[in-house]
Order: C-alpha cells, then sequence, then structure tokens
C-alpha cells in the first residue's frame, strides 16, 4: 500500500485519538493524573499482542530474539513517552498539543541524519523552520497569564515528541533489516503494553487514581477508552508501516505532522459544534484565527517540502 494513503488514514483517525485522551483527561480524570489511563492500555495491549501471537502461530525458536528485544524496546520507548503527553493534555487544549507536537519531523530529520544515514536539503530546513514557527505562535499570542502554562505544555510535547521519535527510528531500523512488518508491530504493541503496565507497578498512586475513576464513573470511562484502543491499533499499524516504506522516515513524519494540526482544528470546530463535551475547544474569534493562521503556516511548510524538496 501507497505510504500517502496510510498516512491519509493516521491524519484522519489521531485527531479522534487526541480528543478522547483529552475527554477522558477533562471529564472523568478531572486533569489529575491522567496517565493512570496506562494501566487499562498495558493491559489491553498485552493481551491483544498475545492473542496475535498465537492467532499467527509465531514460533519464537525460529525469531530473531534480537529484533525482538529492539522491537519491545521501540514500543516501550513510545509507551513512555505518554507520561509527557499526558501531562501537556492536562494543561492545554487538544488542538494546541496537535501543534506543539510539529516538532516531531524536526527531530525525526536530525535523528534520522544521526543514526539512519538519511540527508536532507536547504529546502527542506526552511519547510522545518517554517512549521516550527507554528507552535510558537500559539505561545506568543496567549495572553500573559497562560502563556507560562503554554510554555510548559510545549516542553512536555516537546518531551514527548523526543522519546517517541527515538521509538519510531528504532522500529524502522529493525525494519529496514526486512522482517514481516506484521510481526514487528505485535512486538512493538507488546513492549507499548508492558512498559504501560511497569509504568504503572512503580508509581501505586497512578493504579489508585485509576480505580477511583472507574469506581465512581461506574465503568463509563471504560467506553471512550475501548474505542481510542481500536483507534490507536490502527493507527500503530497505518504510521509506523508508512515510516517503514517512504522514502525517509522524516519525510512520512513531516507530510503526516503537518497535515494533522489541519484535521484536528476542522474535527475539533465540528465536534465543539456538534457535541460540546466532548469537543471541548474554544471557539472564540481570536482563538479560532489563531489556530487558523497556524494551520495555513503548517501546511505551507509541508507543501513546500514536498514540491521543492
Amino acid at each position: 500500500m501507497n505510504w500517502l494513503i496510510l498516512v491519509a488514514i493516521t491524519v484522519l483517525l489521531d485527531p479522534f485519538r487526541i480528543y478522547i485522551d483529552n475527554y477522558v483527561a477533562d471529564v472523568y480524570f478531572k486533569k489529575r493524573q491522567a496517565v493512570a489511563q496506562k494501566f487499562f492500555y498495558g493491559c489491553i495491549y498485552v493481551v491483544t499482542a498475545i492473542v496475535a501471537l498465537i492467532i499467527m502461530r509465531f514460533n519464537f525458536f525460529e525469531a530473531d530474539l534480537g529484533n525482538i528485544g529492539l522491537l519491545l524496546l521501540a514500543g516501550a520507548l513510545c509507551s513512555f513517552a505518554g507520561i509527557p503527553y499526558f501531562r501537556a493534555l492536562e494543561l492545554d487544549d487538544s488542538t494546541n498539543i496537535g501543534i506543539f507536537i510539529q516538532l516531531a519531523p524536526v527531530m525525526y530529520l536530525i535523528l534520522g541524519w544521526l543514526f539512519l544515514g538519511e540527508t536532507f536539503s536547504p529546502i527542506q530546513l526552511l519547510s522545518f523552520a517554517i512549521i516550527i514557527s507554528a507552535p510558537l505562535l500559539i505561545v506568543f499570542t496567549a495572553k500573559k497569564r497562560s502563556r507560562k502554562v503554554k510554555l510548559r505544555a510545549v516542553f512536555f510535547a516537546f518531551l514527548y515528541v523526543v522519546i517517541s521519535v527515538i521509538g519510531n527510528l528504532l522500529f524502522v531500523k529493525v525494519d529496514a533489516r526486512e522482517g514481516n512488518i506484521l510481526h514487528e508491530i505485535v512486538f512493538f504493541v507488546m513492549g507499548k503494553g508492558l512498559m504501560n503496565c511497569l509504568t504503572i507497578c512503580c508509581w501505586p498512586k497512578w493504579r489508585r487514581r485509576f480505580r477511583y475513576v472507574l469506581k465512581t464513573s461506574h465503568g463509563k470511562m471504560l467506553r471512550p477508552m475501548v474505542i481510542n484502543f481500536l483507534i490507536g491499533i490502527t493507527t500503530d499499524f497505518t504510521y509506523r508501516t508508512a515510516l517503514a516504506i517512504a522514502p525517509t522516515v522524516a519525510l512520512a513524519s513531516a507530510t503526516s505532522d503537518a497535515v494533522e494540526p489541519i484535521s484536528i482544528f476542522f474535527i475539533g470546530i465540528l465536534l465543539s459544534i456538534i457535541w460540546p463535551k466532548f469537543g471541548r475547544e474554544k471557539l472564540d474569534k481570536k482563538t479560532v484565527i489563531v489556530h487558523l493562521v497556524a494551520t495555513i503556516i503548517v501546511a505551507i511548510g509541508v507543501i513546500l517540502q514536498q514540491v521543492l524538496s
């Protein structure tokens, strides 16, 4: 399948994952220790990976254990990135976080150059500089009293990006050895699940928080989380397959992460109008204009990168 099609699927589905994360963090966790959701996702990811391996009749004795270890590590890193990600969601809304993580293409460019031997052109550097200006616009147009909070959100979003990029590059490096992409994704998912479970074991207060929210919500929070899990499994496959088959990981990342804020912006407006309790986006004139300008800037960056590089 063409990597652009896989990227398109990702950018259409991933905004819903972000909005569901934000909704659960706001409504059920009251913006307190929302990372406790990892308890649920850890268990369900591990079970799903085990069932998939059984269905595929995977033979460990014939497998490259070194590759399996690297894939588990890649998944674990992407799982660990969820800690600063949920912290960023507690500080700011989904649209802003979606724009803040546009640092991902730049990190892919730098780390891909360092570890995968990929090259980049001056046009790519210019396009990525344009993309970076979008989150800066969000920060510097914020009111002074909220600017500090937004800077903290940017910091946590940046940590999320750096850790995720390292995990995804590790996944791509393993795939470069011409393995089975489906098997690789299953072990990647297994790594995510195991790290989620380990994280919760190391921080009992998150485990207690999850049980408390589950009890007080009478299990209602599980419904959006199950939907989010299904979206997450799908985007794990589409995005990481796109990274593996694209000409360079920076190209796939730039395309996905540049188009996604546009998708987040319009889906957020639509959801906030149709289902305000779910969309939960600020629709005042200034916010809409700033977000619109930011998404246009990002679009210009990716078009420049695609057409002229």
